[in-house]
């Protein structure tokens, strides 16, 4: 049974930093993509970030560039998404998910994190 436990978040001041992490069993972690989305009131979900199995590609979205990173530590089956600068358009559900097809691709991802919330107050 995959799992994927997601850890972090909460309410933060505009500027601030926060660190998600998203720990995955169940699967063999290594050979999964791993990506982080996010879900604002009244809208889609959108692609944040995303990494390779190997850690050795990783790939941001537009409005998170230069502010967060994503890393994963195999050894530990976790990856983490290290947001700085955080502003208020940040606020949204975070939900972490695990994939074999493309990384890039939001219907790609097979395994879902239950999601944690990020609120930014200006």
């Amino acid at each position: 049974q995959v799992q994927l436990v997601q850890s972090g978040g909460g309410l933060v001041q505009a500027g601030a930093s926060l660190r998600l992490s998203c720990l995955a069993s169940g699967l063999p972690f290594g050979t999964y993509n791993m990506g982080w989305f996010r879900q604002a009131p009244g809208k889609e979900r959108e692609f944040v970030a995303a990494i390779n199995g190997s850690g050795s590609t990783t790939y941001n979205a537009g409005s998170v560039k230069g502010r967060f990173t994503i890393s994963r530590h195999n050894g530990a089956n976790t990856v983490y998404l290290q947001m700085d600068s955080l502003k208020p358009e940040d606020t949204a559900v975070y939900y972490c998910a695990a994939t074999r097809g493309s990384m890039y691709l939001r219907y790609e991802y097979d395994f879902w994190g239950q999601g944690t919330q990020v609120t930014v107050s200006s």
